[in-house]
């Protein structure tokens, strides 16, 4: 097998703690996935064929590494992603799609700007689904220690859509996660969720927009989408606002209230009887959100806050409303993975948990940071701003 590594991949594993897997202990890997799909029932045609000739791809290790979710700030983030030419596409591809639209929020309950949204934060209307090889980039991950498991699943359900559909697995091509079509969906969701949109009997979610939008509102409707609620809304905070209260744990809106949440008009809340969490993506300086249970249901499609504010954000900008009432800071420091995993590394090493120094600002992170910033007097909000670098001595390390 020809070796195609480089050096920023190299890099990047060193960064990630990994082992850099040679071409003898890829092919050895995928001798085993092959015994593994044999007795998962798949058929020995495309054991031997499909999957006896994947590559392995540095390039992919190397994307996984440094997911824009975890490494960019969110004003990069959503800035990149929620722009006003996406937002004014959105609302042509809207008025396009009127009929189908209505009918798929008629049957599933998606309202149909969440649908295009889902559209444009995947591939951007359709104009780059991207070019890499699927099974060659499940078959590099399912062989790479950090998600070995998720990514064999997930190579298995691509090799029986290879079966079912019928689909030539060199047409097969999508991002370097294994994601397909023009709304990206994994192969254990497009064998669970895709539909036929357009009426002519077959399921196509690269060429056809139709089965596309038709396959997202039966994924989201199957993952639990709440008709006639929203995914959240942007609040304004009370000053001296106490940020302990900041993450996943959903609250009732009259809780909320009670402690000086409002529109970010100052208007009350409403008095409806559902929870919300709340959340400061970009620390106390940037926007506020509240979120519900629609939002779940988008982290379910992607684990990322950044990407679920977005997806809601860009739904709500194409159905009319306006920008931000408090933008995202653009001054913050980036958090690439070198930058967060010393801070995680300072962090344990001065008693704040922040599990494993894997260089991923997740969940357990942002509590460490919380109890960082309580324990020295700081705006206790999870965010790894510049104080909280300059607080741990990291802060001349970091600059950006």
């Amino acid at each position: 097998m020809r070796k195609i590594y480089n050096i920023s991949a190299v890099l990047m594993l060193a960064l990630s703690g990994s082992t850099f897997s040679h071409a003898d202990e890829f092919s050895s890997c995928v001798l085993k996935l092959q015994q593994q799909a044999r007795t998962e029932g798949i058929s020995p045609s495309v054991v031997d064929q499909v999957l006896g000739s994947v590559k392995y791809v540095p390039r992919v290790i190397e994307l996984d590494r440094r997911q824009p979710e975890f490494t960019e700030t969110f004003a990069n983030y959503l800035n990149n992603r929620v722009t006003a030419s996406r937002v004014s596409a959105g609302r042509a591809l809207l008025a396009k799609h009127q009929k189908q639209l209505s009918q798929l929020t008629q049957q599933y309950g998606v309202p149909a700007q969440y649908l295009i949204a889902f559209w444009g934060l995947e591939t951007n209307y359709g104009s780059y689904l991207g070019k890499m090889p699927i099974l060659d980039s499940l078959a590099t991950l399912a062989c790479d220690q950090r998600r070995s498991r998720f990514f064999t699943k997930e190579l298995f359900e691509a090799l029986r859509l290879i079966e079912i559909h019928q689909i030539e697995h060199q047409a097969m091509l999508g991002s370097w996660a294994g994601a397909m079509g023009h709304t990206q969906f994994m192969p254990s969701a497009y064998r669970t969720y895709a539909i036929d949109g357009d009426g002519n009997g077959h399921t196509d979610l690269w060429n056809s927009v139709p089965d596309a939008l038709a396959s997202a509102a039966n994924f989201l409707h199957g993952l639990g989408w709440q008709k006639n609620r929203r995914w959240g809304r942007e609040v304004k905070l009370p000053e001296n606002f106490s940020f302990e209260n900041v993450g996943t744990e959903k609250r009732p809106l009259s809780q909320w209230a009670a402690m000086g949440v409002s529109t970010t008009t100052g208007a009350p809340l409403a008095e409806l009887d559902i929870e919300a969490a709340l959340l400061v993506p970009a620390g106390h300086k940037g926007p506020a959100f509240l979120v519900y249970k629609n939002f779940d249901v988008i982290m379910r499609w992607n684990r990322s806050y950044f990407y679920a504010i977005s997806v809601g954000y860009l739904a709500d900008r194409i159905k009319g409303a306006g920008v931000l009432h408090v933008a995202p800071p653009t001054d913050a420091p980036r958090l690439d993975v070198g930058r967060i995993r010393q801070l995680q590394e300072k962090l344990n090493a001065l008693g704040f948990d922040a599990g494993e120094a894997d260089g991923v600002l997740g969940s357990g992170t942002r509590q460490a940071i919380r109890a960082f910033q309580q324990a020295n007097k700081l705006v206790a909000d999870g965010y790894p701003d510049t104080l909280v670098f300059n607080a741990l001595g990291l802060g001349s390390e970091l600059a950006h």
